[in-house]
């Protein structure tokens, strides 16, 4: 990450690589993200965090082409752009809902592989921070 992570509660460097930080019920073993103080599926409260996958697969997604309202939301650059926004399986654990690399409606469908990576923004204070986003695998590319 080039930046502080936007919020060091759902994200973190792990042997240098980003990783989403969710939680888990120690009674159901539900998985969360964000982590909550009590478990959606039984209402357990023993909750842990853990360290989600880095690789998925594109479930929904959109482009969206308006601004979004701000605050919270601050253009990079000062000009808007359309950019994809959709939520990634990670097998096993849990749907993510995120911003996408890739905006270009073409080049997205859904069950393709994807990879989480960092994406710079600006905060609604001006300030630099890094947040997650996921960016489609490449054909060939190892996952």
């Amino acid at each position: 990450m080039t930046a502080r992570p936007i919020d060091p509660r759902i994200m973190e460097l792990h042997d240098g690589e980003l990783r989403l930080l969710g939680g888990r019920c120690g009674t159901c073993a539900e998985t969360d993200f964000p982590a909550q103080d009590s478990c959606r599926r039984c209402g357990g409260v023993e909750m842990s965090t853990v360290r989600l996958a880095d690789q998925g697969v594109l479930w929904s997604w959109t482009v969206q082409r308006f601004p979004p309202p701000s605050p919270p939301y601050v253009p990079r650059g000062g000009e808007f752009e359309a950019f994809g926004v959709g939520y990634v399986e990670l097998p096993g654990e849990v749907i993510v809902e995120a911003l996408l690399t890739e905006s270009d409606a073409e080049k997205l469908r859904i069950g393709m592989p994807m990879r989480l990576t960092t994406l710079d923004v600006l905060t609604h204070c001006g300030e630099q921070a890094t947040t997650f986003a996921f960016e489609p695998v490449a054909t060939g590319e190892p996952g």
